[in-house]
């Protein structure tokens, strides 16, 4: 499903690619092993309306993005460990800079954990992983992500956890009244139960787009960007001043944005260096929130 694009009689406000700070990968395309209900790009098994990324692929945009001044890659997906290259992919980033990739936590096998606690502890950057679980108990995070997704996901916590890594959990607000204290809470205890000492959380919200649409509702008219909203606004807050994201169909302007036709900036990241206006209801959700899709929020807390 695409994104339409609106229809507006007001003035839509621009930001400029400040510097390239992050770069994204949409590394397994729009294909995941889970169907949530949630899901901003309607993730799923069948949905391949976007394909995988080969290591080759990844190794050239890698390379373009060194004098740019790249800092730190991210992965997402679909489920990025679908892509049977994944972990190559990994180990070739880990020799550029700091990688943060996206996952469930499901699909983990203890070989591929292995092999990428070598590639961490031979380079100089960071590999880190967020996880995604959507309620601290299996009633609540199954009925958005699926039945046995919260065993399943938790098995995969204890997977990093053994093989030296603290993952990131991911928690979005599927309810409009969640209580983030409360989800704080709820994770930190259940967390510490599987071993994680002092789990790492970040709380989004949720994006009013594919599937999400249908569960709760979609964007009202209202929310939307306006050129008054920007003024005296650290433009650096939204991911769109710092960031891009390669797919398979060419360089989106941010990983939330890839359905949206008008988000597709070129072939190349030179291509892609270019002001984007914020026309799209989703930039809303980055205007309250700020950065949501990197590991630098606030909402990220230690618990």
């Amino acid at each position: 499903m695409s994104i339409p694009l609106p229809i507006l009689d007001a003035p839509v406000p621009s930001v400029s690619l400040a510097h390239l700070d992050d770069l994204w990968f949409q590394v397994s395309g729009t294909v995941c092993n889970l169907t949530c209900h949630h899901c901003f790009i309607s993730c799923s098994p069948h949905n391949h309306t976007f394909g995988f990324l080969d290591v080759e692929t990844v190794r050239r945009a890698l390379e373009e993005s060194v004098p740019l001044g790249v800092k730190e890659y991210y992965f997402t997906g679909g489920e990025p460990f679908l892509n049977r290259e994944m972990v190559p992919i990994l180990e070739w980033t880990l020799r550029y800079g700091p990688a943060s990739i996206l996952t469930n936590g499901t699909v983990f096998k203890d070989e591929w954990l292995e092999r990428l606690r070598r590639a961490e502890d031979a380079s100089l950057y960071s590999l880190e992983f967020r996880v995604s679980i959507d309620g601290f108990t299996a009633e609540d995070n199954d009925a958005v992500r699926g039945s046995g997704t919260f065993d399943r996901a938790m098995r995969g916590v204890r997977q990093l956890l053994a093989h030296g890594f603290l993952p990131i959990i991911t928690v979005a607000r599927t309810r409009d009244d969640a209580d983030d204290v409360a989800l704080v809470k709820g994770f930190a205890r259940v967390l510490k139960a599987q071993g994680y000492d002092r789990p790492r959380l970040k709380i989004l919200p949720t994006l009013r787009l594919g599937a999400e649409v249908d569960r709760q509702r979609g964007y009202r008219d209202e929310e939307r960007v306006s050129p008054e909203m920007l003024e005296d606004f650290d433009q650096g807050l939204l991911i769109c001043n710092h960031s891009r994201v390669v797919t398979d169909r060419g360089v989106y302007v941010c990983p939330i944005l890839i359905e949206a036709a008008d988000a597709r900036l070129g072939a190349t990241l030179a291509e892609s260096l270019t002001p984007y206006p914020l026309r799209h209801h989703a930039c809303f959700t980055c205007y309250q929130y700020g950065t949501i899709c990197s590991n630098a929020s606030s909402g990220r807390r230690d618990a």
